[in-house]
């Protein structure tokens, strides 16, 4: 992709290590995890987004274990019909992304 340059890509040795790198000199305090799941007790449009939120995702095949289910400081819900399963991961992903920006200004 022409744009991908524009991402910053962080790979960890796995959810422990990367739960390490939330309560650092360079995070403190812990940034807050909001986990999107099909399970989430809050609803995307009545969320309110911080701008040190880490959006948490997981795969489209099973979601997330129990413990990074358990690890979230908020589960979120994307709406959709009753009648549907779920969205796939890129679509949920780049709608929360925009709303998180939206609410956070951080849109250009």
């Amino acid at each position: 992709m022409d744009y991908g340059d524009l991402a910053v890509i962080k790979r960890h040795d796995g959810w422990n290590a990367f739960l390490q790198t939330l309560d650092t000199p360079a995070h403190p305090p812990r940034l807050r995890l909001v986990l999107f799941t099909t399970r989430g007790d809050a609803s995307l449009q009545d969320f309110s987004f911080r701008k040190t939120d880490v959006l948490v995702f997981g795969r489209e095949s099973a979601g997330v274990p129990p413990d990074v289910h358990a690890a979230a400081d908020a589960r979120v819900q994307i709406p959709i019909a009753a009648e549907a399963r779920s969205l796939n991961l890129a679509t949920a992903a780049a709608i929360a992304l925009w709303e998180a920006s939206r609410q956070t200004a951080l849109l250009p």
